[in-house]
């Protein structure tokens, strides 16, 4: 059977050797790099199954090696691990942004790499099943659609990346680079009031869209892309659905019909501040969340984001929810929102 091949870049050469020999111990077929030039020719050379990468090195920095090998047909998709002294928030950004799949912080112990390797060998492992799952729900999205072969392999040749609870995708007044869909998970986007308040604009779930209004209507992304739960994602870049919206008028026809009801979804939700009481804006809240969890008995929310919501404060959602709670409509538990009945918060909230 044929070993795994790692691809180590690290100009520190006690930490090149001493990382080689750990994985030549897990029977890991290792090839090692010394600057980010030779690295590229070695990526290249023996297409590795992973890489690890030093960030700062001669020659050419890790940003570099990531960027040079994403552009290749035949190294875009190996799983890329940064090895870095420090955790910077900006250069983390900036690594995911451009497509690394993960982080490790020097002095990192043998448990950390190797878990670190195993997780990413593991997620390319699914990427297959993943990628035909997800073309299955392009075919449910774009039927009828001519174009769908071109989006098909549009989408087969990105790779799925995984998020953390919590983590920013992309911040408002970013640039506008990509459309993402959702294979698991679920992405809130928020606005900052003048008054400096959090507006939840939007819950996404899997098959759903995000950062397609802000693609199509400018330069910048209108609002803030957060990971409710941990949420494994595809994009596509600019430059790739550009042509296809101009090239496919099917495949434009039902981009406008998300656009469209994204667009009613937040008039809905202009009127509800304006008009509604905060027990029946809290009831909108948890029956849309109800129905973005079709198959799960309950939901995990917090106090802050179902406030950004409803546009109200964090009091009044404990107050509304122990109200709920009380009159058995929901049950509340550990973060966990199970509804109990949804005809009552349906009457209530109409």
């Amino acid at each position: 059977m044929e070993k795994t091949r790692i691809l180590i870049i690290e100009d520190n050469e006690d930490i090149r050797e001493s990382t080689s020999e750990i994985l030549g111990l897990a029977d890991y077929e290792v090839f090692q790099a010394s600057n980010g030039k030779q690295g590229v020719d070695l990526a290249i050379k023996y297409i590795p199954d992973i890489v690890l990468c030093d960030i700062m090195m001669p020659e050419l920095d890790g940003y570099g090696v990531l960027h040079l090998l994403s552009k290749r047909e035949d190294t875009a998709l190996i799983p890329f691990i940064f090895i870095t002294a420090k955790v910077d928030r900006a250069e983390i950004r900036k690594g995911i942004e451009m497509g690394a799949d993960d982080y490790l912080t020097k002095p990192f112990d043998d448990i950390e790499l190797l878990s670190a390797i195993e997780s990413r060998l593991k997620k390319k492992e699914r990427q297959k099943s993943l990628y035909s799952s997800n073309l299955v729900k392009m075919t449910n999205v774009f039927q009828a659609s001519h174009g769908l072969d071109e989006l098909k392999k549009a989408f087969d040749e990105r790779k799925i990346k995984s998020f953390k609870k919590r983590q920013i995708i992309y911040y408002e007044g970013d640039t506008a680079h990509a459309v993402y869909l959702i294979i698991s998970g679920s992405v809130k986007t928020t606005k900052m009031t003048e008054d400096g308040k959090e507006l939840m604009t939007g819950v996404y779930g899997p098959e759903d869209y995000f950062g397609m209004t802000s693609l199509l209507a400018g330069k910048e992304y209108k609002e803030t892309a957060e990971v409710l739960e941990d949420a494994e994602l595809c994009s596509v870049p600019r430059e790739v659905i550009d042509p296809l919206l101009y090239k496919y008028p099917d495949i434009a026809e039902k981009f406008i019909t998300i656009l469209a009801h994204n667009v009613l979804d937040h008039e809905e939700q202009l009127l509800q501040l304006a008009y509604f009481s905060v027990r029946k804006r809290m009831a909108e809240v948890l029956l849309k969340l109800h129905a973005k969890y079709p198959q799960a008995e309950s939901f995990e929310i917090s106090r802050e984001n179902l406030a950004s919501m409803a546009g109200m404060a964090i009091e009044t959602v404990s107050r509304i929810l122990s109200d709920f709670k009380e009159e058995n409509l929901i049950d509340r538990s550990a973060g966990k929102i199970t509804i109990l009945d949804v005809i009552r918060l349906q009457k209530l909230k109409n």
